[in-house]
Protein backbone atom coordinates (compact mmCIF):
# COMPACT_ATOMS: atom_id res chain seq x y z
CA UNK A 1 0.00 0.00 0.00
CA UNK A 2 2.81 2.40 0.91
CA UNK A 3 6.42 2.71 -0.06
CA UNK A 4 8.87 2.58 2.81
CA UNK A 5 8.53 5.91 4.59
CA UNK A 6 11.88 7.37 5.57
CA UNK A 7 11.54 11.14 5.47
CA UNK A 8 14.05 12.94 7.72
CA UNK A 9 12.95 13.26 11.34
CA UNK A 10 13.47 16.78 12.62
CA UNK A 11 14.84 17.73 16.03
CA UNK A 12 13.22 20.95 17.19
CA UNK A 13 13.02 23.00 20.35
CA UNK A 14 9.30 23.67 20.57
CA UNK A 15 7.59 26.09 22.93
CA UNK A 16 4.24 25.69 24.68
CA UNK A 17 1.59 28.04 23.30
CA UNK A 18 -1.30 26.72 25.40
CA UNK A 19 -2.52 23.73 27.36
CA UNK A 20 -6.23 23.02 27.86
CA UNK A 21 -7.47 20.51 30.41
CA UNK A 22 -10.56 18.30 30.13
CA UNK A 23 -12.36 15.72 32.23
CA UNK A 24 -10.87 12.24 32.33
CA UNK A 25 -7.35 13.67 32.68
CA UNK A 26 -7.26 14.58 29.00
CA UNK A 27 -5.27 17.53 27.70
CA UNK A 28 -4.74 19.39 24.43
CA UNK A 29 -1.24 20.82 24.12
CA UNK A 30 -0.46 23.39 21.43
CA UNK A 31 3.21 23.75 20.56
CA UNK A 32 4.99 26.28 18.40
CA UNK A 33 6.91 23.84 16.23
CA UNK A 34 7.17 25.29 12.71
CA UNK A 35 9.48 22.66 11.21
CA UNK A 36 7.28 19.79 12.37
CA UNK A 37 4.07 21.63 11.43
CA UNK A 38 5.38 22.16 7.91
CA UNK A 39 6.06 18.45 7.33
CA UNK A 40 3.41 16.67 9.41
CA UNK A 41 0.83 14.35 7.84
CA UNK A 42 -2.14 12.54 9.35
CA UNK A 43 -1.12 9.34 11.10
CA UNK A 44 2.30 10.58 12.17
CA UNK A 45 3.40 11.36 15.72
CA UNK A 46 6.01 13.27 17.68
CA UNK A 47 8.44 11.99 20.30
CA UNK A 48 8.95 14.63 22.95
CA UNK A 49 10.44 15.32 26.33
CA UNK A 50 7.95 15.84 29.14
CA UNK A 51 10.22 17.74 31.52
CA UNK A 52 13.83 18.07 32.70
CA UNK A 53 13.31 15.43 35.38
CA UNK A 54 12.70 12.61 32.87
CA UNK A 55 15.14 11.79 30.08
CA UNK A 56 12.92 9.35 28.18
CA UNK A 57 10.64 10.87 25.57
CA UNK A 58 6.95 10.06 25.02
CA UNK A 59 5.29 9.36 21.63
CA UNK A 60 2.07 11.32 21.03
CA UNK A 61 -0.06 11.42 17.87
CA UNK A 62 -0.50 14.72 16.07
CA UNK A 63 -4.10 15.94 16.12
CA UNK A 64 -3.63 19.00 13.93
CA UNK A 65 -0.80 20.87 12.23
CA UNK A 66 -0.93 24.43 10.90
CA UNK A 67 2.02 25.02 8.60
CA UNK A 68 1.15 28.69 8.08
CA UNK A 69 1.06 29.56 11.79
CA UNK A 70 3.68 27.00 12.73
CA UNK A 71 1.90 25.06 15.46
CA UNK A 72 0.83 21.49 16.19
CA UNK A 73 -1.92 20.26 18.54
CA UNK A 74 -1.53 17.12 20.62
CA UNK A 75 -4.38 15.41 22.47
CA UNK A 76 -3.20 13.05 25.17
CA UNK A 77 -4.41 11.37 28.36
CA UNK A 78 -2.48 11.08 31.61
CA UNK A 79 -1.54 7.42 32.01
CA UNK A 80 1.65 7.63 34.09
CA UNK A 81 4.26 9.90 35.61
CA UNK A 82 5.56 11.16 32.27
CA UNK A 83 2.28 12.38 30.86
CA UNK A 84 1.40 13.82 34.27
CA UNK A 85 4.55 15.93 34.15
CA UNK A 86 3.66 16.96 30.59
CA UNK A 87 0.21 18.07 31.76
CA UNK A 88 1.91 20.57 34.08
CA UNK A 89 3.80 22.39 31.35
CA UNK A 90 2.81 26.03 30.90
CA UNK A 91 2.89 28.61 28.07
CA UNK A 92 6.44 29.62 27.32
CA UNK A 93 7.96 26.32 28.50
CA UNK A 94 10.42 24.70 26.10
CA UNK A 95 10.02 21.09 24.94
CA UNK A 96 12.48 19.10 22.85
CA UNK A 97 10.63 17.40 20.01
CA UNK A 98 11.47 14.79 17.37
CA UNK A 99 9.06 14.64 14.47
CA UNK A 100 7.10 14.07 12.51
CA UNK A 101 7.75 10.34 12.82
CA UNK A 102 6.22 7.41 10.95
CA UNK A 103 4.28 6.46 7.87
CA UNK A 104 1.07 8.46 7.38
CA UNK A 105 -2.32 7.53 6.00
CA UNK A 106 -2.91 7.76 2.26
CA UNK A 107 -6.19 7.60 0.37
CA UNK A 108 -6.39 4.81 -2.19
CA UNK A 109 -7.38 5.49 -5.77
CA UNK A 110 -11.13 5.09 -6.22
CA UNK A 111 -12.00 6.09 -2.66
CA UNK A 112 -14.80 8.66 -2.46
CA UNK A 113 -16.42 7.76 0.86
CA UNK A 114 -13.72 7.58 3.56
CA UNK A 115 -15.01 6.25 6.89
CA UNK A 116 -12.85 7.41 9.80
CA UNK A 117 -13.18 5.61 13.16
CA UNK A 118 -11.30 6.80 16.24
CA UNK A 119 -11.44 5.66 19.84
CA UNK A 120 -10.02 7.33 22.94
CA UNK A 121 -6.55 8.73 22.35
CA UNK A 122 -6.90 7.26 18.85
CA UNK A 123 -9.16 10.20 17.95
CA UNK A 124 -6.34 12.68 17.06
CA UNK A 125 -5.14 10.95 13.85
CA UNK A 126 -8.75 10.79 12.62
CA UNK A 127 -9.25 14.50 13.27
CA UNK A 128 -6.02 15.32 11.45
CA UNK A 129 -6.99 13.04 8.55
CA UNK A 130 -10.43 14.68 8.34
CA UNK A 131 -8.69 18.06 8.11
CA UNK A 132 -6.58 16.80 5.22
CA UNK A 133 -9.53 15.24 3.41
CA UNK A 134 -11.57 18.43 3.50
CA UNK A 135 -9.10 19.87 0.99
CA UNK A 136 -10.36 17.36 -1.61
CA UNK A 137 -13.85 18.32 -2.72
CA UNK A 138 -14.55 14.95 -4.38
CA UNK A 139 -14.26 13.13 -1.04
CA UNK A 140 -17.17 12.79 1.37
CA UNK A 141 -15.74 11.60 4.70
CA UNK A 142 -17.82 10.44 7.65
CA UNK A 143 -16.19 10.38 11.10
CA UNK A 144 -17.19 8.22 14.09
CA UNK A 145 -15.47 8.89 17.42
CA UNK A 146 -15.79 6.92 20.64
CA UNK A 147 -14.77 7.48 24.24
CA UNK A 148 -15.41 5.83 27.59
CA UNK A 149 -14.54 9.04 29.44
CA UNK A 150 -15.93 12.50 28.75
CA UNK A 151 -15.10 13.71 25.25
CA UNK A 152 -12.40 16.42 25.19
CA UNK A 153 -14.78 18.88 23.53
CA UNK A 154 -18.33 20.14 24.00
CA UNK A 155 -21.00 18.01 22.36
CA UNK A 156 -23.47 19.68 20.02
CA UNK A 157 -26.28 18.46 17.75
CA UNK A 158 -25.15 17.69 14.23
CA UNK A 159 -26.46 19.72 11.32
CA UNK A 160 -25.68 16.85 8.93
CA UNK A 161 -28.27 14.15 8.28
CA UNK A 162 -26.69 10.68 8.13
CA UNK A 163 -28.87 7.80 6.96
CA UNK A 164 -29.18 4.55 8.86
CA UNK A 165 -28.25 5.67 12.35
CA UNK A 166 -30.37 4.93 15.43
CA UNK A 167 -32.86 7.58 16.53
CA UNK A 168 -31.42 10.15 18.88
CA UNK A 169 -27.80 9.70 17.81
CA UNK A 170 -27.19 13.34 16.97
CA UNK A 171 -24.13 14.44 18.96
CA UNK A 172 -21.09 15.48 16.94
CA UNK A 173 -17.67 17.09 17.31
CA UNK A 174 -18.04 20.88 16.86
CA UNK A 175 -14.71 21.28 15.05
CA UNK A 176 -15.65 18.70 12.42
CA UNK A 177 -19.04 20.36 12.01
CA UNK A 178 -17.26 23.68 11.48
CA UNK A 179 -15.27 22.02 8.71
CA UNK A 180 -18.46 20.72 7.09
CA UNK A 181 -17.67 17.07 7.86
CA UNK A 182 -20.45 14.89 9.33
CA UNK A 183 -19.56 13.05 12.53
CA UNK A 184 -21.23 11.00 15.25
CA UNK A 185 -20.15 9.89 18.72
CA UNK A 186 -20.40 6.58 20.57
CA UNK A 187 -19.96 5.70 24.24
CA UNK A 188 -21.34 3.29 26.81
CA UNK A 189 -21.34 6.02 29.47
CA UNK A 190 -24.78 7.47 28.64
CA UNK A 191 -23.66 10.81 27.19
CA UNK A 192 -26.55 12.76 25.66
CA UNK A 193 -26.91 12.35 21.90
CA UNK A 194 -24.27 9.62 21.69
CA UNK A 195 -24.79 6.04 20.55
CA UNK A 196 -24.92 3.72 23.55
CA UNK A 197 -22.51 1.12 22.20
CA UNK A 198 -19.41 0.64 20.10
CA UNK A 199 -18.13 2.76 17.22
CA UNK A 200 -18.27 -0.29 14.95
CA UNK A 201 -22.01 -0.65 15.63
CA UNK A 202 -22.60 2.80 14.17
CA UNK A 203 -20.30 2.01 11.26
CA UNK A 204 -22.33 -1.10 10.42
CA UNK A 205 -25.56 0.90 10.56
CA UNK A 206 -24.15 3.35 8.02
CA UNK A 207 -22.54 0.75 5.76
CA UNK A 208 -25.80 -1.20 5.57
CA UNK A 209 -27.52 1.82 3.97
CA UNK A 210 -25.07 1.97 1.06
CA UNK A 211 -25.62 0.48 -2.36
CA UNK A 212 -23.16 -2.01 -3.82
CA UNK A 213 -21.69 0.73 -6.02
CA UNK A 214 -21.26 3.08 -3.05
CA UNK A 215 -19.59 0.36 -0.97
CA UNK A 216 -16.94 0.05 -3.66
CA UNK A 217 -15.99 3.67 -2.93
CA UNK A 218 -15.59 3.22 0.85
CA UNK A 219 -12.24 2.96 2.59
CA UNK A 220 -11.83 2.56 6.36
CA UNK A 221 -9.27 4.44 8.44
CA UNK A 222 -8.93 3.85 12.16
CA UNK A 223 -6.86 4.41 15.29
CA UNK A 224 -7.60 3.31 18.83
CA UNK A 225 -7.06 0.50 21.35
CA UNK A 226 -6.23 -2.95 19.98
CA UNK A 227 -9.68 -4.56 20.59
CA UNK A 228 -11.30 -1.72 18.67
CA UNK A 229 -8.82 -2.02 15.80
CA UNK A 230 -9.53 -5.74 15.56
CA UNK A 231 -13.26 -4.99 15.43
CA UNK A 232 -12.68 -2.43 12.67
CA UNK A 233 -10.60 -4.98 10.75
CA UNK A 234 -13.47 -7.47 11.13
CA UNK A 235 -15.79 -4.81 9.72
CA UNK A 236 -13.47 -4.35 6.73
CA UNK A 237 -13.37 -8.10 6.17
CA UNK A 238 -17.16 -8.47 6.44
CA UNK A 239 -17.80 -5.76 3.85
CA UNK A 240 -14.69 -6.48 1.74
CA UNK A 241 -13.33 -2.96 2.20
CA UNK A 242 -9.78 -1.60 2.13
CA UNK A 243 -8.73 -0.54 5.61
CA UNK A 244 -5.75 1.27 7.12
CA UNK A 245 -5.01 1.08 10.84
CA UNK A 246 -2.75 3.30 12.93
CA UNK A 247 -1.36 1.11 15.71
CA UNK A 248 -0.80 2.18 19.29
CA UNK A 249 2.33 0.63 20.79
CA UNK A 250 4.76 1.27 23.62
CA UNK A 251 7.97 2.80 22.27
CA UNK A 252 11.43 3.52 23.62
CA UNK A 253 13.50 5.28 20.94
CA UNK A 254 10.59 5.75 18.45
CA UNK A 255 13.04 6.23 15.56
CA UNK A 256 13.62 2.59 14.59
CA UNK A 257 16.82 1.94 16.51
CA UNK A 258 15.74 -0.24 19.43
CA UNK A 259 13.17 -2.45 17.65
CA UNK A 260 11.14 -2.50 20.85
CA UNK A 261 7.80 -1.79 19.16
CA UNK A 262 7.71 -4.61 16.61
CA UNK A 263 4.52 -6.23 15.36
CA UNK A 264 3.90 -9.22 13.09
CA UNK A 265 3.03 -8.04 9.57
CA UNK A 266 1.86 -10.45 6.86
CA UNK A 267 2.35 -9.64 3.19
CA UNK A 268 2.25 -11.98 0.20
CA UNK A 269 1.81 -14.97 2.54
CA UNK A 270 4.99 -14.11 4.42
CA UNK A 271 5.05 -12.82 8.00
CA UNK A 272 7.86 -10.72 9.40
CA UNK A 273 8.34 -8.38 12.31
CA UNK A 274 8.19 -4.66 11.53
CA UNK A 275 8.67 -1.59 13.70
CA UNK A 276 5.50 0.34 14.47
CA UNK A 277 7.41 3.62 14.84
CA UNK A 278 8.98 3.90 11.39
CA UNK A 279 7.56 1.00 9.33
CA UNK A 280 4.16 2.17 10.63
CA UNK A 281 2.30 3.25 12.59
CA UNK A 282 -0.10 2.92 9.64
CA UNK A 283 -0.55 -0.58 8.21
CA UNK A 284 -3.16 -2.29 6.06
CA UNK A 285 -5.65 -4.14 8.27
CA UNK A 286 -5.19 -7.36 6.31
CA UNK A 287 -1.45 -7.24 7.12
CA UNK A 288 -2.11 -7.08 10.86
CA UNK A 289 -5.14 -9.39 11.05
CA UNK A 290 -4.69 -11.69 8.03
CA UNK A 291 -6.79 -14.49 9.54
CA UNK A 292 -9.92 -12.31 9.49
CA UNK A 293 -9.63 -11.79 5.75
CA UNK A 294 -8.63 -15.42 5.06
CA UNK A 295 -11.70 -16.64 6.95
CA UNK A 296 -13.93 -14.45 4.80
CA UNK A 297 -12.41 -15.83 1.58
CA UNK A 298 -12.91 -19.41 2.79
CA UNK A 299 -16.56 -18.75 3.68
CA UNK A 300 -17.43 -17.24 0.31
Amino acid sequence: MHKSYREPIKLEQASVISQHHFDGEQHILRLHSPRCAQAAKAGQFVHLTVGPELALRRPISIMLADARQGYIDLLYKVVGSGTRILSQRRPGDSISLLGPVGKPFSVSQGTRLPLLIGGGVGMPPMIFLAHELRQHKQLQPFVILGSEVAFPFDLEPSQHLVDGLPDGVIACMPLLQQWGIPSRLASRQGFAGCHDGFVTDLARNWLDTLTADSLKQVELFSCGPEPMLQAVAQLAADYDLPCQLSLEEYMACAVGGCAGCTVAVTSQQQTRMQRVCVDGPVFAARQIYPDLFTTRQVNQ
